[in-house]
C-alpha cells in the first residue's frame, strides 16, 4: 500500500493563496499544480459576471480502467473574508504548538482547504488502476453559487463523466474528527414581503393607509405558524423573521410602505415552492406581496452501503461511529446529489468563518486516511 504524503506543506500552499469568493487564479493554479503530477487531466473554467463573478471552478478527473467505478470528491477553495482582529495573517500559514497536539493557522484550515488538501493526499496513495477518481472543486460556495457547482456539473454532463458516488469534504465533525457525517441538508427560502400603503400626517389617518399594522398582523400569523414535527432524519422545519424595514425618519408622518424578510430552513416534507406558495396566499390576505427565493430544496442520501463505507472508515482510524445527520446550514450537496448520492464528511467546525481559524495537524493526516479508505472502498463496490 502506498504511502499517503503529508496533508500540511499541501495545506499550508493553498491557505496562502487567498481566495475570498468569488476566488479565481492563485489557488487554481496551486491545486492544479498538486493535481498533474498525479496522472490528473485538469479542466478549468471561468464562469458568470460581476458582482457575483467570475467564478472560477476546476474539474479534475484521473481514469482507471474501462468500466471501473468513478468515486468523485468536491469541494471548494474560495473563502468568506478574514476580517479584522487575527492573531496572525490570515493568509500567513502559520504552524502553533497547544496541548492537544500542533496547529494549523489561516482563513480557510477548516472550511476547506485543509479538507481539499488531505484530499490530493489522498488520492496520491491510490493506484491509477484502483478506478477513477476526480475533484469537483469550485470558487463560489462561499457566495451565491450560481455560478460555482452548478457549472461544474453542465460540465460534468456534457463530458459524461459523472461518479458513482461523491463525497463533500464540509467540515461536518462538531467536536472531534469524526463524530458527524451529513446525509442530507435542509431546505432554505428566503421571502421578502411588502405591504403597500397610502402615506399621511399621523393626526389625519383617515386620510391615509397605514401598511404597518398589516405587516405586523402578517408576520404575527407566520411567526405562529407550525410547518412540521420533523421526520425520522431532519429536525422540525423552521420559520425565522430576519428584517423588518419601514424607514421613516419622521414622527409624524404615517408611512407609504413596510416590508420585512424571513427565511425558512425546511425539511423534505415540504419543497420551497410549497412554502413559498403557502407564505404568499398569507400575505395576500393581508393586502401585501411575497418575493421567494429559493436557495436549494431538501434531500436525503438514505442510510446505506454508502453512509456504511464512510463509517467503517472514520472508525478504523479515529474509533470513532459518526452519527448521521441533516442539520446545519445548506452545501453544495444540494446540487450535486441530482448526480448521485452524497456524502458529507470532514473536519471539526468549531473555528469555521471565525478570526484564527485553524484544524489540529494531527486531523488532516487522519482526514486524508479516512479519504483513501472512503474512495478505495467505493470504487471496490
Amino acid at each position: 500500500m502506498s504511502e499517503i504524503p503529508s496533508v500540511l506543506p499541501i495545506a499550508e500552499a493553498l491557505i496562502a493563496c487567498p481566495s475570498v469568493t468569488p476566488a479565481t487564479g492563485m489557488v487554481f493554479d496551486c491545486l492544479e499544480a498538486q493535481l498533474a503530477p498525479l496522472g490528473f487531466a485538469v479542466h478549468r473554467a471561468l464562469s458568470g459576471e460581476a458582482p457575483d463573478g467570475p467564478v472560477e471552478n476546476l474539474f479534475a478527473i484521473r481514469k482507471g480502467p474501462e468500466g471501473s467505478r468513478h468515486f468523485g470528491f468536491a469541494g471548494h477553495l474560495d473563502v468568506v473574508p478574514p476580517g479584522e482582529g487575527w492573531s496572525s495573517g490570515p493568509f500567513l500559514p502559520e504552524r502553533r504548538p497547544s496541548p492537544g497536539g500542533d496547529l494549523l493557522y489561516g482563513r480557510g484550515a477548516v472550511d476547506m482547504k485543509g479538507a481539499i488538501a488531505a484530499m490530493v493526499a489522498a488520492v496520491a496513495a491510490i493506484p491509477a488502476e484502483a478506478g477513477t477518481i476526480s475533484l469537483v472543486i469550485t470558487g463560489d460556495e462561499e457566495g451565491v453559487a450560481k455560478h460555482g457547482t452548478l457549472a461544474l456539473i453542465d460540465h460534468m454532463q456534457a463530458v459524461g463523466e459523472i461518479p458513482d458516488l461523491c463525497l463533500v469534504g464540509e467540515p461536518t465533525s462538531a467536536n472531534r474528527l469524526g463524530d458527524m457525517m451529513k446525509i442530507g441538508r435542509r431546505g432554505s427560502v428566503n421571502i421578502w414581503l411588502e405591504v403597500e400603503g397610502r402615506e399621511g400626517h399621523v393626526a389625519y389617518p383617515h386620510l391615509a393607509d397605514n401598511p404597518a399594522p398589516r405587516l405586523v398582523a402578517m408576520l404575527a400569523e407566520l411567526d405562529s405558524l407550525v410547518l412540521d414535527e420533523g421526520t425520522d432524519w431532519f429536525q422540525a422545519s423552521n420559520l425565522e423573521i430576519t428584517d423588518i424595514a419601514i424607514g421613516n425618519p419622521a414622527t409624524n408622518v404615517i408611512p407609504p410602505k413596510a416590508s420585512a424578510r424571513i427565511s425558512i430552513r425546511f425539511n423534505d416534507l415540504h419543497t420551497g415552492q410549497s412554502l413559498a406558495d403557502r407564505v404568499s396566499a398569507i400575505a395576500m390576505r393581508h393586502g401585501g406581496t411575497a418575493r421567494a427565493v429559493i436557495s436549494g430544496e431538501a434531500f436525503l442520501t438514505p442510510p446505506g452501503v454508502f453512509s456504511a463505507m464512510v463509517a467503517e472508515a472514520v472508525k478504523a482510524e479515529t474509533g470513532l461511529v459518526p452519527e448521521a445527520s441533516t442539520t446545519g446550514g445548506t452545501s453544495d450537496a444540494r446540487f450535486l446529489k441530482n448526480l448521485c448520492p452524497v456524502i458529507e464528511f470532514g473536519l471539526n467546525n468549531a473555528t469555521m468563518h471565525k478570526r484564527d481559524e485553524a484544524v489540529a495537524i494531527a486531523d488532516l493526516d487522519a482526514l486524508a486516511r479516512i479519504y483513501r479508505r472512503v474512495a478505495e472502498a467505493a470504487l471496490k463496490a
